[in-house]
């Protein structure tokens, strides 16, 4: 009975790991529902949404005007996953800069959903196999001060907040984990 139960969860696992990511929006439409499932109903309700640019530094792309102050994105489209969020204005002008080869100026504290969770290379002994797992949802915080951030944990894979920056950059923001991820999609990662 115990071989049976075994080789039904090894069939389970390789089978979901087998599964295929879903695949990226394409659409405007999809593109708005991405977006939108980045973060909170009181932040995505009146949020606008935006396309990322087709070149660095190149403009925006209104695909849904709001009225709050927070604006959603899907997911870069150079990027693996798909891996929407939400950002306040801070956080916003933050990437704009950053993706435009500017060097931020980050006077205030900006903050981010991502509720669908990111895609982290493996740098860590924790990880036994992958090249990359799954953060799980999310939010961040840039802001803080960057003497005081470089003092906290760098690991994303022991669920712990920590503190992470865009490629190319160095300025640190805060990443705090508000949900473990659930197993089989952990196994999921490890086994990818």
């Amino acid at each position: 009975m115990k071989t049976v139960a075994l080789l039904v969860l090894i069939t389970a696992v390789v089978t979901y790991a087998q599964t295929p990511a879903p695949p990226k929006p394409k659409s405007d439409a999809e593109k708005i529902a991405s977006a939108l499932s980045a973060g909170p109903k009181f932040v995505t309700q009146n949020a606008t949404v935006l396309d990322w640019p087709n070149s660095a530094g190149g403009d925006f792309r209104v695909l849904r005007a709001g009225t709050n102050a927070w604006t959603c994105l899907p997911g870069r489209p150079q990027a693996a996953h798909d891996e929407p969020g939400c950002f306040d204005q801070v956080f916003l002008q933050f990437i704009k800069d950053s993706i435009a080869g500017r060097t931020p100026n980050v006077q205030s504290i900006g903050i981010s959903y991502m509720y669908g969770g990111f895609w982290a290379p493996n740098k860590s002994h924790a990880m036994r196999s992958g090249k990359e797992f799954h953060v799980g949802p999310h939010i961040m915080i840039i802001g803080l001060d960057q003497k005081m951030m470089q003092t906290l944990n760098q690991d994303a894979s022991n669920g712990e907040p920590y503190v992470n920056h865009l490629p190319g950059h160095s300025e640190l923001y805060l990443v705090i984990p508000i949900r473990e991820w659930d197993d089989a999609q952990a196994v999921h990662a490890v086994m990818r």
